[in-house]
């Protein structure tokens, strides 16, 4: 197995960034990139030898300060205070899975030779990568426009040998870990700085990192939904092909499927059925749950995009001898594909806890709340409370932040994009259809118990043997936090390889 992933043009996806992470493959800049990323900066460093023009960010100043023109002694100077300034990130940390991200996609982006970074620059973030020097960066402070400005920062200050990191589990000052490995702080050279902090790495990582596991979760919630189905005594028809290629949306259809294909062979489903109709959490399993994955493939293809570009500015084009001031570092699409991918995430918790109230209201030879001897036993009442409390959690913070946007820099950035709060909510609910999910299978393999000795199909009564190993029946009232927990976990132990 190839164990170094070469940083190159060739196009990285979502699942190629899922097998270098889940792989834990080092990086390494290919002989393409290391040529692209030099000719840059030679191209640039004889512009600024032969030219003494007001370019934006290079001899300038940065925001509404562009009509300052900086002398050339200065323009280190100007790149080093530009990271200082900018590092004003507050909140909580960011994960380091995302950090680790941020550095990997920061550096596709800089491979591509328009940023004019020096190669030794972009060759010290690989080595961050590689060492798993994570750089301290904090969940607010950015405008999804002119870039990541204050993550990027936290992100660049180490390479200056300022701010903060985690290696090898601890959290030191980026000094120290500049003197284990014998490296100089690096002196930044002109448009730097403006290269390291303009770009959507913040908002591109988180997105990544959502639908890494929005695809997995769009898996484990058809299961689960099918699990519940199963204990609901529900029925199939909904299900069947010649519905769905009526209305032939992909993600419906492909819903379809997937529940046909877990319900094979199960005695449970096959045995007749005393009502003629299922609630809609049930029978439109396909038609709500597949309107998330269509959502989730277009995120998808926004963010192939998005980390296959160039997200800084100015851009250097060499061959075409041209330096252009333009605003790739703007999060407009990604704002508007974080906000749709959070409503969709959104409505796989609110439909899954709807099938948990379902399953705890003593229908269909059900006890009530899912216990024998109910009233000295308050059984699942109270799960599906905390599911209610984290759905109606997820509806607020649906809200889109992208529709949002506040003036900055003297109104020269007088529109932004709000992509980052969008990312950091996101997140929170994806968080959030964890847990809700968690609580579902905790109902619903409680439900599939009262109607043996009929049995599920192999694969669910595979699926809920293993969670069983976990999560024992429960017969009588104990601490259920414990069990969230532990299902919680489950899910996320739960390995999935989910193809582009």
């Amino acid at each position: 197995m190839e164990h170094t992933h070469y940083i190159s043009s060739e196009v990285i996806s979502l699942h190629d960034l899922q097998e270098i992470i889940s792989q834990h493959k080092s990086i390494a800049l290919s002989e393409e990139a290391k040529v692209n990323i030099q000719k840059c900066r030679a191209y640039l460093d004889q512009k600024m030898a032969l030219n003494d023009a007001p370019i934006y960010g290079i001899n300038t100043g940065f925001g509404s300060l562009c009509n300052v023109k900086i002398s050339n002694e200065n323009l280190s100077q100007l790149q080093e205070n530009l990271v200082k300034s900018h590092a004003c990130g507050t909140g909580d940390e960011v994960p380091h899975e995302i950090v680790k991200i941020m550095l990997l996609l920061k550096i596709q982006s800089l491979s591509y030779g328009h940023s004019g970074v020096q190669l030794l620059t972009v060759e010290r973030l690989v080595d961050f990568y590689n060492h798993d020097i994570l750089p301290v960066i904090y969940n607010q402070g950015s405008l999804g426009a002119s870039g990541d400005l204050a993550p990027l920062a936290h992100l660049s200050l180490p390479l200056l040998g300022e701010g903060e990191v985690y290696f090898e589990g601890t959290k030191v000052h980026s000094s120290v870990v500049l003197k284990k490995f014998n490296w100089q702080p690096i002196v930044l050279q002109s448009k730097e700085g403006l290269a390291l902090l303009n770009g959507t790495q913040f908002m591109s990582a988180y997105g990544s990192y959502i639908l890494l596991k929005a695809m997995k979760y769009s898996y484990l919630a058809d299961l689960v939904g099918t699990i519940s189905l199963e204990g609901f005594d529900g029925r199939q028809e909904p299900f069947n092909e010649l519905i769905h290629y009526i209305r032939p949306h992909k993600g419906q259809i492909v819903t379809a499927n997937r529940i046909n294909e877990f319900l094979e062979d199960s005695q449970i489903i096959a045995q007749e059925k005393q009502h003629v109709q299922d609630p809609y959490s049930f029978r439109c399993i396909p038609q709500v749950h597949g309107a998330s994955k269509d959502a989730i493939d277009y995120v998808k293809k926004v963010f192939k995009t998005e980390i296959n570009s160039v997200t800084d500015n100015p851009n250097v084009f060499v061959g075409e001898d041209v330096i252009i001031s333009g605003g790739n570092f703007h999060g407009q699409p990604l704002a508007l594909a974080l906000d749709f991918l959070g409503i969709a995430l959104a409505e796989l918790g609110s439909i899954s806890e709807r099938r948990t109230y379902q399953l705890i209201s003593g229908l269909r030879g059900l006890p009530a709340f899912l216990v024998s001897n109910a009233g000295l036993n308050s059984g699942f009442m109270i799960p599906q409370y905390t599911a209610a409390s984290i759905a109606s959690q997820n509806k607020q913070l649906a809200t889109p932040a992208s529709v949002d946007s506040i003036v900055s820099s003297n109104g020269q950035e007088d529109h932004v994009s709000m992509g980052a709060n969008a990312a950091t909510k996101c997140l929170r609910i994806m968080e959030n259809l964890e847990r809700i999910l968690a609580i579902e299978l905790m109902n619903a393999s409680q439900a599939i118990e009262f109607r043996r000795p009929l049995k599920s199909s192999d694969f669910i009564e595979m699926f809920l043997k293993s969670y069983r190993e976990e999560v024992p029946l429960v017969t009588e009232d104990r601490i259920l936090h414990y069990e969230i927990e532990k299902s919680v976990a489950f899910l996320n132990s739960f390995m999935i390889d989910m193809q582009e």
